[in-house]
């Protein structure tokens, strides 16, 4: 069987850490994705997605990401039943996110301080990659 869910929108609000009583970390959001766009309708209609995050995926989500911030899921759809205060059965169906990434570049925002370090190592010298002369000595392998 296939259950996976992709998704990408921005964050409704500021994601929070908790933690169950097993001290395992535990994050709630939800995503606002836009429909794709046709001309019969007069404006785009949006779905507010609720994403539950897990452990290091939890804590990586609440310490890296705020309202607004374009973000790309992946995980699987589950549904949860549940009851009301007033002992109304409901359902809902939320994804729980397996995999979550910044989805576009840093806007304007301050570099880092030294107690705020990315969870990656950028490269240095702004390139992974050596530049290939034009002399016609410098053979390629291919």
């Amino acid at each position: 069987m296939l259950n996976k869910a992709i998704l990408m929108g921005r964050l409704t609000a500021d994601p929070e850490l908790r933690r169950t009583q097993n001290n395992t970390a535990v994050t709630s959001f939800t995503l606002a994705v836009n429909r794709n766009f046709s001309k019969s309708q007069d404006q785009n209609q949006t779905d507010f997605i609720d994403i539950v995050a897990w452990s290091s995926t939890a804590e990586f989500v609440a310490k890296w990401f705020k309202k607004g911030m374009l973000v790309a899921v992946s995980g699987r759809i589950q549904m949860r039943n549940w009851e009301d205060r007033q002992g109304n059965k409901r359902r809902t169906f939320e994804i729980i996110a397996e995999e979550v990434h910044f989805a576009e570049s840093k806007r304007g925002d301050s570099p880092p301080k030294n107690d705020d370090v990315l969870p990656f190592e950028l490269p240095v010298g702004g390139s992974e990659f050596d530049e290939i002369g034009d002399d016609e000595d410098s053979q390629l392998p291919f």
